[in-house]
């Protein structure tokens, strides 16, 4: 019976009858099949005594090799962060992608007000440039201090990209510097990134 094992399982899968082995780690018995509940590597236990075999599937180790993990934001990054708070000063974000990489750890960041655009920067009102929990997409312009990164929106390709209304409604895009509602057509100030 061992010979007809599939060397992987996933979960659901039969792998046996219960009158030929029994069911260890990784499996389950149901209706007299011996089921895999998990996906990886199927191997057999032999019997001890007067024990049948026992099957088991163990997952494979986790490794990380994936490109996330060594990814992180250094200067003039394109990077895709979530606005957490705002104050009359700055903006602060939590930035969760690098170019188009996701990152497995999120980094902060902070949106200066004289950082938001290139032109009027004395006229410039975090208030009416971003809110909490829209999406921005910015350039990293300086690592920062010991827990922040610097970032800046002054460009026509960065800004708001994602956004919702006061009562949570999905917004668009209208011109550089305003976003409507999807559903009233609520218009609501945002310094807005151009489609790229």
């Amino acid at each position: 019976m061992a010979a007809t094992l599939p060397p992987i399982a996933t979960p659901g899968q039969p792998l046996g009858s219960s009158t030929t082995h029994t069911a260890g780690p990784g499996t389950s018995l149901f209706s007299n099949q011996i089921i895999s509940t998990i996906a990886g590597a199927v191997s057999v236990i032999p019997a001890s005594g007067s024990s049948l075999p026992a099957i088991t599937v163990r997952r494979a180790p986790l490794t990380s090799t994936s490109a996330s993990t060594s990814v992180l934001p250094t200067v003039s990054s394109i990077v895709l962060a979530r606005v957490t708070r705002i104050n009359p000063r700055q903006a602060t974000v939590t930035i969760f992608c690098v170019g188009d990489v996701p990152l497995n750890d999120e980094f902060q960041g902070i949106i200066r007000v004289q950082d938001v655009r290139a032109t009027e920067k004395d006229k410039v009102k975090i208030f009416e440039s971003f809110r909490p929990g829209d999406i921005v997409r910015a350039l990293v312009i300086s690592l920062g201090d010991q827990s922040n990164y610097y970032l800046s929106t002054a460009h026509n390709s960065l800004g708001v990209i994602m956004a919702k209304s006061e009562v949570g409604d999905l917004m668009h895009p209208l011109n550089w510097r305003q976003m409507a509602s999807t559903r009233t057509g609520a218009v609501e100030e945002r310094k807005v990134a151009k489609p790229v």
